[in-house]
Order: C-alpha cells, then structure tokens, then sequence
C-alpha cells in the first residue's frame, strides 16, 4: 500500500542519513582533535582511567623537577667538598714538609693559614637556591622522589633523604673538618706536636673524604631516579595515547567512506521523497 500521509521510505532513508552524518561528524571529530575520545560522553570508562592516568603523570613531571632541584643543590656540596679534600691533600704534603728540621715553618704555615681560608669560602659559597648542606644542621634534607598510586586510588610519595653535614658553624671547623682548628705547625715545639698534626690532618683528610663520597653516592641516586621517572611519564604517556589517540589512516579511509554513504543517502531520501508524486499519475 502506498500512502501519501506516511511515506516509510523516506522515513527509512531519513534515519540511515541521520545515522551516516551522525558518523560522519564523529570521524570529523577524530581528525580534528586527534583522538578517538576527547570527552567522557566518547567512553565514559577509558576517558575516566586517562585524566586520572594524565594527572599522575604531571605529578611525576613535578617530582622530575624537584629531582632535579635537588641534584643539583647535592652536586653543589660534592664539588665543594671535593675541592676541600684537594686543599686537605695540599696541607698534608705541607704538614710533612714542617717534619724536616731545615724548613720555614713560618711559611709553611702561612700557606696553611691560606688553604683553611680557601676552605671556608667553599663552605659558604656551596649554595644553591639558599640551600647549604655544608654549613647548616638540623633535619636531614627530603627530596621527592616518587608518586606511587594503590589499587584504592590513594596517593602518597617517597622521598631521598639528604644529611646535612655542618663543616663550618660561622666561626669554626666542625664536624669532619674539626680536627683543622688549632693545626699549626709553626709553634710546634716538638717532633711529637708535629706527629700530632699530622695525625689530626689525616683523620680529617679521610673524614672529609668520606662526606664527599656520601654526597657522590647521593647524587648519583637522585640522577638514576630522575632518568627512571622521566622514562616512567614517556610510557604512561604512550600508554594514554594509545588508549585515546585516534589512528588517523583508518579515520581518513573512514571519513572518505562516510562522505560517499552520504551521498548515496542523500540520492535515496529523494528517490523515497519522490514516491508519492507518483501517486498523481493514478488520477489522470
């Protein structure tokens, strides 16, 4: 039966048209944006697991930051205290120089004098962003290290702990340089006040040495972590694209398709559209 009141065809080929320009829009989409899933009305689910996957990863980003702030100021107090086992090492070779008899221990001295100087001005210049490990005490020094997501969704960090060690309080050597204050070799009345300073320069030589070796270690870790998390954002990162990003030779091998299904669609709403003229040819 054919009916000039409801014409099912054209009903028929309207909604195949709605449907193909439904699709059409939504390869359009893709092309434009560059993903298959822009917004959570695309799926609701893997939109959910991506924003909160894109958060962790601006989170460890700030965490590679912070890494690195903290290498830096760690490297700071390396290079200084390996300047100041270098200067150790010279006062050890003037300190056994003062052994001999025939010496100027009044020079000897002054030069010993000029390196404890030099050592200060390390001390104090081994800042970095206000932060001194070398002349400051108190709580060891936190950097963030890690941002670590449970199967609960709940958050939390890790951190490298960095101690402080105080070689110089303001107004003199401690800790592992303590054994500097009162080194002279000038007014030493003996061979036994000469042994001692050079007892007292060898403890501190290899105490020093040892801090030194500390704040290497130090930053190597913190460098190793930082590598680590700067590999761990590029994978969640490919892990999001992959999720979301679309793939753009089967969006443009399906756009090209779609654009023809329309047109098509388009000819058969007017072919359906062109029904119930012919109707009039009954009544002539």
């Amino acid at each position: 039966m054919t009916s000039i009141i409801t014409n099912t065809s054209a009903m028929t080929a309207l909604q195949t048209l709605k449907s193909i320009n439904s699709n059409l829009a939504s390869a359009q989409n893709e092309i434009s944006t560059g993903k298959t899933i822009s917004t959570a009305k695309d799926n609701a689910a893997i939109w959910s697991i991506t924003k909160v996957m894109e958060s962790d990863v601006s989170g460890i980003n700030s965490i590679k930051t912070a890494l690195d702030l903290g290498g830096s100021t760690v490297s700071v107090a390396r290079e200084a205290t390996e300047s100041i086992v270098k200067d150790l090492q010279s006062i050890q070779d003037l300190v056994v120089q003062a052994q001999a008899e025939n010496v100027d221990k009044e020079t000897l001295q002054t030069q010993i004098t000029n390196k404890m100087d030099s050592i200060r001005n390390y001390i104090s210049g081994a800042q970095f962003n206000g932060l001194n490990f070398l002349n400051t005490t108190g709580d060891d020094v936190k950097v963030l290290a890690a941002l670590n997501r449970d199967n609960t969704g709940a958050v939390s960090t890790d951190t490298i702990d960095i101690e402080r060690n105080q070689l110089y309080d303001g107004s003199a050597f401690t800790g592992a340089l303590a054994g500097l204050e009162g080194l002279d070799v000038e007014t030493a009345a003996d061979a036994t006040a000469l042994q001692a300073a050079m007892t007292a320069i060898n403890s501190v030589l290899s105490a020093t040495t040892k801090v030194a070796s500390y704040y290497g270690a130090k930053e190597a870790q913190i460098a190793s972590q930082s590598e680590f998390m700067g590999k761990l954002s590029d994978a969640m990162t490919a892990g999001i694209g992959t999720l979301v990003d679309a793939d753009m030779e089967e969006a443009s091998a399906r756009l090209t398709a779609l654009q023809t299904q329309q047109q098509l669609g388009i000819q058969a709403l007017s072919i359906a559209n062109q029904t119930p003229q012919n109707i009039l040819a009954l009544f002539r």
